[in-house]
């Protein structure tokens, strides 16, 4: 029985996944992407619409990914079932206040653990097994958001099925942080072009990372690793260090 429903979890989750990437990261390229519709574009930095054959191998490595988050989304559901997680469904047992709190606790550290896994990806002899394919895209577009070799794959679902057995996380919240990490990986890798510099680079938007800023790390390699926030390569010395200056004249792209 336990097997059984582990199955059906896995094919259902398989198929909300694959189903959100393709709306959300589909129609987000129909958005931005459209040959009818270049109000977005930044005709300064424009480098041109990628090929469908470009865009292939993105949509290939995403379906493997959604199978691996599938199967790590039953884990966690048949763990709740079992009784192993720190799962919650009554708002009322640690409060309103603490949906809030742990939501932007579980962003935080999943910057975190984001960020030194992605620098150890870009090691010589681990970048051709586990990130390769991720970067066969230079001027990545949504359908990249969520292209991972499936060893990568594996190493970002480890967090979110790690995290809900060491803290407790209520149902919205762990739907939020999922939301969240979906829009923000459709976002920033929406490419350079595709919005304006200035987006999202005022005073506050210098502390999170856009399209821009990731851009760069698709350009560059080796500056740029965070996923929410620019902290840890600000502090790190892994922030491009004329990246300021990028955000100010496209003529340094």
């Amino acid at each position: 029985m336990i097997d059984h429903a582990f199955g059906l979890y896995g094919v259902a989750f398989f198929g909300i996944i694959l189903l959100r990437y393709f709306l959300v990261a589909g129609g987000t390229y129909l958005v931005f992407y459209s040959p009818w519709n270049q109000s977005f574009v930044n005709h300064a930095l424009r480098h041109g619409s990628p090929s469908w054959r470009s865009i292939q191998p993105d949509i290939t490595l995403s379906v493997f990914s959604a199978g691996v988050f599938a199967l790590a989304a039953a884990f966690i559901l048949a763990g709740y079932s079992w009784g192993i997680t720190r799962l919650y469904s009554d708002v009322q047992q640690y409060g309103l206040w603490y949906l809030g709190v742990s939501y932007g606790a579980v962003l935080i550290l999943q910057d975190a653990y984001f960020y030194f896994t992605h620098r150890v990806f870009h090691h010589p002899s681990i970048f051709p097994w586990l990130h390769q394919g991720h970067h066969r895209s230079r001027y990545p577009t949504p359908w990249t958001s969520f292209a991972f070799d499936p060893l990568e794959a594996i190493v970002h679902s480890l967090f979110l099925v790690g995290i809900v057995f060491v803290m407790p996380l209520h149902f919205i919240t762990l739907i939020a942080v999922l939301t969240t990490m979906t829009v923000w990986a459709v976002l920033t890798h929406l490419g350079i072009d595709r919005l304006p510099l200035s987006f999202p680079h005022h005073w506050l938007g210098r502390w999170f990372i856009g399209p821009a800023h990731h851009s760069i790390h698709h350009l560059k390699y080796t500056v740029h690793y965070g996923l929410y926030f620019t902290f840890w390569d600000k502090l790190l010395g892994t922030q491009d260090p004329n990246y300021e200056q990028k955000m100010c004249d496209p003529r340094h792209f």
